[in-house]
């Protein structure tokens, strides 16, 4: 049996564009549509072409796609005026885009307060720009946007601005859950009530998160009958966020239900670069991924208790509902206060450490464990201190320097504008072999100016942290009072796109991020094979 197309419709350079601290550049949206394009996505909506000079920008010329449709995005022409008087009608007819996408009302609520219009003339808008669009050539979409809202409270103005569009020559009609409110259920009933009038292969879906339903809404939506879904890299968007493609597509590839009876166009190969594609996103808006993200998440695939670890070390499938390379992420099993041996084991195969099984170095890195965790250390989130720790027990960690002494001031003072600055100022001084070396360095922050005095000159061993940085700094307080402790966590990046994360604990603040700091320098000369 021949499986039906879906078709994947991408809003991130718009829809998403409206999350809160998001603001993509010119050439963020290049990349980001080239990205999209190579995933596999069948339509790249790229923004408003007139909203804003940096959209307008963007439309004067079409990206290179081989894939994807390159959509524009705008509202059908305004009431009280004609097609060809309308700007913002024709700022889309003159962007260079493969598709029109544009947005009306089909809420009879929302016509008579928000447009303050009839629903007579909503309609003759959602006509005239569809078939506007169709004369020039373009494949035209409408998103009927509160359309759920709008079908519960009056159901023949919803069905007739849906029936418009598709009448006029709209190759998809998108039926939007703008507010985010709508239950899968009444998804799933309304739109198999708009299939009876619009064919399912021409009508899509646009869901809003605001329930944490976004996901289960589409899929409702593709039970029911539509073959399109609108979604965002992330589930960026504005409030909750939109449907989430990183969470849609591997769904939509790997189970049953919709792989046995749906083709879409992410290929096996494109499916593996899934994690790559969420995480980059997230590097070109500074944001810290999303460590619990299904699939893509760092800790979607991760065990921790001792009998998991156990039942996943023979056979994966007992807590995996599917294998983790098959979207670009692995597998990981924790290492914590619950550990046990098998958890400690599967954590040292991953990290390639050699070892004896009968080993008692083995029990006692599993006490040490503990009791670290016990004084607040949490190797769960800091692999690479958890490898050294381990390597360290194992007696398999290189001497390659020593710190004899650091210190770190604080001042305020007038910079040479006459602006009153804080500024830090770290000295380290190390021992690399018998030589003797000193740094000083300033930073915005004593943590700032330690990271950059330890790594400014640390000899024969300079060339081998010439590439890592910090990308991020966490610090937790374990407990209250004057003697609270401190957790610090460092999560570092090295010049071939490689992170690990640190830990370091201790009542001073500055202690513990110099450990966590002296973690990542060392892990990264032992990953990078520094002589000793």
């Amino acid at each position: 049996m021949s499986k039906e197309r879906l078709y994947l419709f991408d809003t991130t350079l718009r829809d998403g564009a409206q999350t809160n601290g998001v603001d993509f550049t010119l050439a963020d949206k290049q990349i980001i549509a080239g990205m999209l394009d190579d995933l596999g996505i069948d339509y790249v909506e790229g923004g408003y072409p007139g909203a804003n000079p940096l959209d307008t920008e963007f439309f004067g010329s079409k990206p290179k796609l081989n894939h994807a449709r390159f959509t524009a995005f705008g509202m059908t022409r305004r009431a009280g005026r004609s097609v060809s008087n309308d700007p913002g009608v024709a700022g889309l007819l003159e962007a260079k885009a493969d598709a029109i996408c544009f947005v009306a009302k089909s809420s009879a609520y929302q016509v008579r307060v928000a447009l303050e219009t009839t629903k007579e003339e909503n309609l003759a808008s959602i006509r005239d720009s569809v078939a506007a669009a169709k004369v020039a050539g373009r494949e035209v979409m409408l998103d009927c946007e509160h359309f759920f809202d709008g079908y519960k409270e009056d159901a023949d103005f919803a069905l007739a601005c849906a029936k418009a569009a598709y009448d006029a020559g709209a190759r998809w009609v998108v039926l939007c859950d703008t507010n985010g409110g709508t239950m899968p259920d009444e998804i799933e009933t309304i739109v198999t009530e708009v299939t009876k009038h619009i064919p399912g292969d021409h009508v899509g879906i646009h869901a809003h998160n605001d329930t944490e339903q976004a996901v289960a809404n589409s899929l409702a939506a593709v039970r029911a009958g539509v073959r399109q879904i609108q979604g965002t890299l992330n589930g960026l968007g504005e409030r909750c966020g939109n449907a989430n493609l990183c969470s849609l597509i591997p769904t939509l590839k790997l189970k049953k239900e919709f792989s046995d009876a749906f083709e879409i166009s992410v290929t096996p190969s494109r499916l593996a670069t899934l994690v790559k594609v969420s995480r980059t996103l997230d590097d070109m808006l500074n944001r810290v991924p999303n460590r619990h993200a299904a699939y893509v998440g760092e800790s979607a695939f991760v065990t921790k208790t001792g009998i998991h670890a156990s039942a996943v070390m023979k056979d994966p499938q007992t807590y995996e509902h599917i294998l983790p390379e098959l979207v670009g992420n692995h597998r990981k099993v924790l290492v914590s206060d619950q550990a046990g041996r098998s958890n400690v084991i599967a954590e040292l195969d991953r990290a390639g450490i050699a070892y004896d099984k009968s080993d008692p170095k083995l029990t006692r890195l599993v006490e040490e464990l503990k009791a670290r965790e016990a004084q607040g250390y949490a190797y769960e989130s800091a692999n690479a201190s958890f490898d050294l720790l381990a390597r360290r027990t194992l007696g398999k960690v290189p001497h390659y320097f020593e710190v004899e002494q650091f210190d770190v001031n604080v001042e305020q003072r007038y910079n040479a504008l006459g602006e009153r600055v804080t500024v830090a100022l770290a000295v380290v001084k190390v021992d690399v072999a018998g030589e003797h070396l000193i740094s000083a360095a300033e930073g915005n922050g004593p943590v700032n100016a330690l990271d950059v005095a330890l790594r400014k000159d640390l000899g024969k061993y300079q060339k081998y942290i010439e590439g890592l940085t910090l990308i991020d700094y966490r610090v937790r307080i374990l407990n209250g009072g004057t003697g609270a402790v401190t957790r610090v966590l460092i999560e570092s990046e090295d010049e071939n796109g490689d992170r690990w994360t640190t830990v370091g604990v201790s009542p001073n603040i500055i202690d513990a991020s110099f450990q966590a700091l002296m973690d990542s320098v060392i892990y990264k000369l032992v990953k990078s094979g520094a002589p000793a």
